[in-house]
């Protein structure tokens, strides 16, 4: 006991400046070892050196140097005392900060979660959308009631009688099922106006005015001559378990990770497409909807309204229409005004659904499904984020309860170095 004190004075400089440090730096930084060496330094030979007291002082200050080292063994204690309670501390920030890590963590994999039901539920939206869209007309049943037929569309092309669809027209008309067989039209598929079809009228019109009348006339071929939609097909996902095999695009995303209000889908994936052309219609297996129509309409975004729309203008880059009329092409062409009434074709609509009713009742239980799920993981979110900002908290007490400790000990120190001085 006496040799420790007496060693406090080893190096007082160089001991003082791992408290400065500690106190300045935080926990993380705080440099526990030198706080131990501090209180455990070197014993030096020349501090070991203790004389009986007989020899070296008279009798009369034998009761002085027993009351120095009754000081010194409390001063031990208290040391002893201090290495464990700074112990402690670091042991309790440590714990705080696995927990604030654990919740981190936490909140992490609920927010995969999250975003992975988003993408479900607005996929089964837009599929369910079309029944509840104001536009849409017919109740929900096993027969698909066309509103504009085939016929209808092929007498609207006719009426273009010099336009390479009118001719193929009016070859199907005059040779019927051996059209197909001349030489002329062998190659063709169909007409754009006639390969795909729309929930209702005003879907219709709406793709209709987006195309123009070049493009709703064009006739599309089967060979890599022939259509030059093909060139590029679409090279990415088809969503997962979709008998229609529309394409997995990235959503739009505002930046809290929601879609923007409104959104409705991409026009690509709206657009009905007969199922012998979903499939191997190119020889390289590609169906009419991630070539011709791909092609047609990019990711063209469809919105509920015109102000949805304008709302969402920094998330559209291939140009996007809203139900209500609006338009907005890839070149930065608006067009909010009234509806033009020059575009005699259109899309085939129907009112029924393109899959048995079955599938659509099914779709909305999942929807529902869904839907509770992301209700359950918001609550699990707000709860896991009040236990990190709580675990925060703590961690902010415990650092500044250490910090203030280092201070104390510092004095404490300080004390000490002054009183082994005067000796």
């Amino acid at each position: 006991s006496f040799s420790f004190f007496h060693n406090l004075s080893w190096e007082k400089e160089a001991i003082r400046v791992p408290f400065r440090d500690c106190v300045q730096k935080s926990i993380i930084e705080s440099d526990y070892n030198d706080w131990i060496d501090y209180l455990h330094p070197p014993v030096h030979s020349r501090a070991l050196s203790i004389q009986d007291p007989s020899e070296s002082r008279p009798m009369n200050q034998s009761n002085s140097g027993a009351a120095n080292e009754q000081m010194q063994n409390g001063g031990f204690r208290q040391a002893e005392s201090l290495i464990g309670n700074s112990k402690k501390l670091q042991d309790d920030l440590k714990m705080l900060g696995l927990k604030i890590k654990q919740h981190e963590d936490n909140l992490q994999f609920l927010k995969t979660q999250k975003n992975n039901l988003d993408e479900s539920i607005l996929d089964m939206q837009v599929c369910l959308g079309k029944y509840h869209s104001p536009s849409a007309s017919g109740t929900i049943n096993g027969d698909l009631t066309l509103i504009q037929g085939e016929g209808e569309v092929v007498e609207q092309i006719l009426r273009h009688e010099k336009s390479a669809a009118g001719i193929l027209c009016q070859l199907k008309i005059r040779h019927g099922s051996q059209a197909s067989q001349l030489l002329v039209t062998k190659d063709v598929l169909g007409i754009v106006a006639t390969l795909g079809k729309t929930d209702d009228d005003n879907l219709s019109r709406l793709f209709s005015e987006y195309l123009g009348m070049e493009k709703m006339l064009a006739a599309v071929c089967k060979t890599y001559e022939g259509v030059k939609a093909l060139e590029m097909p679409y090279a990415g996902q088809f969503i997962a378990d979709d008998p229609e095999r529309r394409l997995d695009l990235l959503k739009p995303r505002l930046a809290n990770g929601d879609c923007p209000p409104g959104f409705l889908g991409f026009a690509v994936n709206m657009i009905h497409v007969d199922r012998i052309n979903l499939y191997c219609i190119t020889a390289n297996g590609h169906g009419l909807r991630e070539t011709l129509f791909y092609h047609l309409f990019s990711r063209l975004q469809v919105y509920r309204t015109r102000t949805d729309m304008l709302n969402a203008l920094p998330l559209i880059s291939h140009g996007a229409i809203s139900l209500d009329g609006g338009l907005i092409r890839s070149d930065a062409d608006f067009f909010l005004g009234e509806r033009r009434e020059d575009i005699d074709v259109r899309f085939t609509t129907c009112s029924g659904p393109s899959n048995p009713p079955l599938n659509y009742y099914e779709t909305e239980e999942q929807l529902k499904e869904k839907r509770w799920q992301k209700e359950r993981i918001l609550e699990d979110m707000k709860r896991e984020q009040a236990l990190l900002d709580h675990a925060k908290f703590n961690y902010e007490i415990k650092k500044q309860e250490f910090v203030k400790f280092l201070a104390e000990s510092s004095s404490f120190v300080n004390q000490h170095q002054m009183q082994t001085g005067r000796r």
